[in-house]
């Protein structure tokens, strides 16, 4: 199809709305998230990657000056991105292009730029980087939902509400309770997140294909001095290891690791805001809804739980992104194949992206749950004399009562009051048929108390207090200075 006419493709005058823009960053990421997948965040990062290695290089005895240092340092933002493209239409080498303009202005170091190394050593290395400080955005943002969930479980121990198995009625638990199961699902993820990121290594100097042979010709076959700048790069860069061994490359299966661990995540997050939207459609429970938001176009009446209904959207994206690194580290070749590049600069960027948007739309989401007592009171009195059947049994037996003579009745009046509910529409009159029948007449006078819904919660209660001070309360004492501030969604 032909460009519009003006010039610009879209004919508005802003190019941006004739090209693609992904969404997670036009529409949904945070800035700090955005930025660390940022053009200027990797190629800075590679100005300063280059700038550690020289470092090293000079105090083990390189001929490298200090004001050849200090030129490099002083130049390490202010990238020419025009030369930089021009370089790399010409060259077709990513790299090399931008070490070239690098070189342009720092003449006084630009024999010593890149000395030594391969592509990926500011190629894989950045990655790195950029993956420890993605972990470093998304863990404070986890142990905020956590808590927030936290807060609102511990309001709710003891609030009890219809369960659910296979989305049937089933025993009473707590909203606290149920609360706790979101909780210990996002715990898990908190904790695999914490390993993933501790579990990051640097690549380090390896060379070509991972042997440090361009390293050990520089400093004449001292071996000493290849680790010693293994070791100084490691340390400027702010890891404490690097990957003792590698290809051309960091192995794959890292990012298989820290993907695997944002799916995960991913897959706790869509149960959670199922069960949220699940919740709404019987007006048990709702998220947050603006004065002025609209449900639907058509039915002004509607209170669509669309922030649910987004983490959702996404969290399926999330969850299948893992499926790339898989495919990426099992088809790399020997020491490398240049197929992993591509793929990568989509899937590690959409992963994270994708979990910063999640986390901070479901700590909107937490911030402002409501819970409707009158209708989960309700649903509880439509179900409860059945489940209190048992308990009218046991009471008639202590009253001197047959089981077998009781369980019959018991079975007659509730097939009865089950007819009224499924065929008529009305509601369960079991316990009026009980108070009715003279045969249970010894026991009219517990009917009240046998149907107390406070006595079908079992240990809830306590199991949320023993839950959020034994395990959740520990795990987030170290983000405790960045629990502060809500999230305002752009909806």
């Amino acid at each position: 199809m032909a460009q519009p006419a003006g010039g610009e493709a879209g004919g508005g005058g802003d190019s941006d709305l004739g090209r693609y823009r992904s969404p997670l960053v036009s529409r949904y990421s945070s800035p700090e998230m955005a930025f660390n997948f940022s053009e200027a965040k990797k190629f800075s990062t590679w100005r300063r990657l280059w700038l550690y290695l020289a470092r090293g290089e000079r105090m083990l005895g390189l001929p490298i000056t200090e004001e050849q240092l200090q030129e490099m340092e002083s130049h390490l933002e202010n990238i020419d991105y025009k030369m930089a493209a021009e370089e790399e239409k010409k060259l077709r080498h990513d790299v090399m292009a931008h070490v070239h303009t690098f070189a342009h202005c720092c003449p006084k170091a630009a024999a010593i730029i890149h000395l030594g190394a391969t592509s990926c050593y500011v190629g894989d290395n950045t990655d790195l980087i950029v993956l420890r400080d993605g972990f470093d955005i998304l863990l404070p943002k986890l142990a905020r939902v956590i808590s927030r969930l936290a807060g609102f479980a511990q309001e709710h121990a003891a609030h009890p509400t219809l369960g659910f198995t296979h989305y049937q009625p089933a025993q009473l638990t707590t909203v606290g309770k149920r609360c706790c199961l979101w909780i210990q699902d996002l715990c898990m993820d908190l904790r695999n997140l914490e390993r993933a990121r501790s579990e990051l290594r640097f690549r380090g100097v390896k060379g070509t294909t991972g042997t440090q042979a361009s390293f050990l010709q520089l400093f004449e076959g001292d071996h000493s001095k290849v680790e010693e700048l293994d070791r100084l790069v490691t340390e400027m860069a702010g890891f404490q290891q690097t990957y003792m061994v590698t290809g051309q490359t960091y192995s794959r299966k890292v990012d298989i690791d820290s993907v695997a661990v944002l799916s995960s995540l991913g897959a706790s997050v869509h149960k959670i805001c199922t069960d949220i939207r699940l919740l709404a459609n019987l007006k048990e429970m709702e998220e947050p809804f603006e004065k002025d938001q609209i449900g639907s176009s058509a039915m002004p009446y509607k209170r669509n739980p669309m922030r649910s209904e987004r983490c959702c959207s996404l969290a399926r994206h999330l969850m299948m992104l893992v499926l790339d690194p898989l495919q990426t580290a099992a088809v790399q070749w020997f020491e490398r194949t240049l197929d992993d590049s591509a793929n990568r600069r989509i899937c590690l960027p959409e992963a994270f992206l994708t979990a910063d948007v999640i986390l901070s739309t479901l700590q909107n989401i937490t911030e402002g749950l409501v819970i409707y007592p009158k209708v989960i009171e309700r649903h509880i009195r439509q179900e409860l004399p059945f489940m209190a059947t048992e308990n009218i049994i046991m009471a008639m037996v202590k009253a001197g009562g047959n089981r077998q003579d009781c369980h019959e009745r018991i079975r007659v009046l509730s097939q009865q009051a089950a007819a009224v509910v499924k065929q008529e529409g009305g509601d369960n009159d079991l316990m009026s048929r009980v108070r009715s029948d003279p045969y249970f007449s010894p026991i009219h006078g517990q009917l009240q108390l046998l149907l107390d819904p406070s006595s079908f919660i079992g240990c809830a209660p306590q199991q949320v207090v023993r839950f959020l001070e034994q395990e959740v309360g520990p795990m987030l004492v170290r983000y405790a200075s960045q629990m502060e501030g809500k999230v305002e969604l752009e909806l």
